[in-house]
């Protein structure tokens, strides 16, 4: 057994990784790894590398001040996950678990790790839902229009920092991250809705069909906070739901902080129900090293 640290990974590396992170989705019924962390590393991140022999047992990721890893399915129980937990525990503040699945539960339980966050993933069937077809009224001195690729990136950002300023992962994203999602297969303007006052985005929602579900997903929806009031957050909710619908898809999906009711209740009314839950464990002071 062996842990190394790539700044940079090799295209066979990354290959390997990708591979572990599926075989583990496969065995378990959830990602290991986010999206945006896997995004960095198909761009020439780095990640921790941990080695049975010369096979790839297992891999940590970081994205700010957080880490998640995965380890092969063919090769758990011989101590790759606690290498890698405990070489992230000194490299990062805090730890995802994605689906709490008992062994990360229990692994976590064991290093001392708190619980302290959750993001739940809320899901509702369309079936023959006629309501999802319902337009609803744009307030006045509002269009509403699709993200056109190559115009509407920086103001883009700008509203998203605005709308997500609290929020620790979606308020930081940059015009990189944003031209990395660009470029992913799934990725398609016309399920990408602006909300425009004045020629300048004050809200949006970002759709997205994830391929091997299928099934859509609520990607993104925010509103500026100088626009909060006018409705545009349910204008938006009802264009997005809309168009997943009318593309055949048989349900759609969204991440929600566990904290934030007032969203958990709004997407209640709407038909989601709780899914599944993905935690994030603070790293303890006697065990972080920075």
């Amino acid at each position: 057994m062996s842990l190394v640290v790539r700044e940079e990974l090799t295209g066979a590396e990354v290959a390997a990784v990708l591979e572990v992170t599926e075989e583990a989705a496969r065995a378990d019924g959830v990602r290991p790894i986010g999206e945006s962390p896997l995004l960095r590393l198909r761009d020439g991140g780095g990640a921790l590398l941990a080695y049975d022999g010369g096979t790839l047992a297992g891999a940590a990721v970081i994205e700010g001040d957080a880490g998640e890893f995965a380890v092969r399915p063919s090769l758990r129980r011989r101590g790759h996950g606690r290498t890698l937990a405990t070489a992230l525990a000194g490299r990062v503040a805090n730890v995802w678990a994605h689906g709490e699945l008992p062994g990360a539960v229990a692994l976590a339980d064991e290093l001392g790790f708190e619980r302290f966050r959750a993001l739940w993933k809320m899901r509702r069937p369309f079936d023959q839902d006629e309501a999802q077809d319902q337009a609803v009224a744009v307030p006045p001195g509002v269009r509403l229009r699709t993200f056109e690729v190559g115009r509407d990136e920086d103001a883009w950002v700008r509203v998203n920092a605005r709308a997500f300023a609290d929020h620790p992962e979606q308020g930081r994203l940059t015009r990189a991250d944003l031209e990395r999602r660009e470029r992913a297969p799934w990725f398609s303007a016309d399920g990408f809705f602006l909300a425009e006052r004045d020629g300048e985005p004050v809200g949006f929602h970002w759709t997205k069909v994830h391929e091997d579900g299928p099934i859509g997903e609520v990607y993104a929806v925010g509103v500026d906070p100088a626009a909060q009031g006018l409705g545009l957050g349910r204008v938006l909710m009802m264009a997005g739901l809309r168009h997943l619908r009318r593309l055949g898809l048989p349900a759609v999906m969204l991440y929600v902080d566990e904290s934030n009711t007032p969203a958990t209740t709004l997407y209640a009314k709407l038909g989601f129900e709780r899914w599944s839950t993905d935690a994030m464990y603070r790293v303890p002071g006697q065990i972080a090293s920075n």
